[in-house]
């Protein structure tokens, strides 16, 4: 069940996207490349987000980089849709929390998109972030997530990420269960989450974690297929999902 229109004129102009990673399961690729680079059907992982961000008319997007971080430059140098503002955490990895903290100066005060580099989808009938910002509420959300469900997910194998009740409402899944809801690496944030943090090491989780104790974490499901490239056996399920996509849509 999706939440109620609550606030359709709200769309988020600034974003996030978390490509600081080592990559280390995806290799052998990533010995010569960092993994948002990587391409599915020709395209670098990175391009999917950055494109879908560009259609929804966000103006300036702050990518962080570590691995590679020459290469990420030079490739993030060549999109000119929009501002790009590196955070540099060449010097110590982050990770995706301590890393949203170090960018916030660039972000600035509204609430701000935040991707994956590594995960992206194949929109349904809507398009996914306007779908997310369609549906914010600020008002009782501190955090939204697009949520895929696991039978419109490739390159998935774990045992679901969230338990989403009626209203949209996320808790975590309890110890020994499977839920079919996986976190799509696609979210909207509020700034003053992070109001005291440093811009030391640790994960988003701890703000979803406070935000389900807050009772203030929703889901919005995604439509469409969502995609995650986390193994090179990946790529070809990609790839075959976009064939799948444009068969069906014919």
């Amino acid at each position: 069940m999706q939440l109620a229109k609550t606030n359709p004129r709200f769309k988020p102009k600034t974003a996030m996207i978390l490509a600081a990673g080592l990559g280390k399961r995806m290799r052998p690729i990533t010995s010569t490349m960092p993994k948002p680079l990587i391409e599915v059907r020709g395209r670098a992982l990175i391009d999917y987000g950055l494109d879908a961000l560009a259609r929804n008319g966000v103006e300036k997007v702050v990518v962080n980089v570590h691995y590679m971080a020459d290469l990420m430059r030079a490739h993030l140098r060549k999109r000119k849709d929009m501002e790009i503002v590196v955070s540099d955490e060449t010097d110590m990895l982050l990770d995706s929390g301590g890393g949203i903290v170090k960018a916030l100066p660039e972000l600035g005060s509204d609430p701000f998109y935040a991707l994956n580099a590594d995960t992206f989808w194949i929109d349904g009938y809507r398009d996914n972030l306007d779908l997310l910002a369609e549906l914010w509420d600020p008002a009782r959300m501190d955090v939204s997530l697009l949520i895929a469900e696991m039978r419109h997910a490739t390159g998935y194998d774990g045992n679901g990420d969230f338990v989403m009740d009626p209203a949209g409402r996320l808790s975590r899944v309890p110890e020994r269960v499977v839920s079919p809801f996986i976190y799509a690496g696609g979210a909207i944030l509020k700034p003053e989450l992070f109001d005291g943090m440093k811009a030391e090491k640790f994960s988003l989780n701890r703000i979803f974690d406070r935000a389900i104790e807050a009772e203030r974490l929703y889901g919005v499901r995604l439509d469409g297929v969502w995609i995650t490239v986390g193994t090179p056996s990946a790529i070809p399920l990609a790839e075959e999902a976009f064939l799948a996509s444009a068969s069906a849509a014919a």
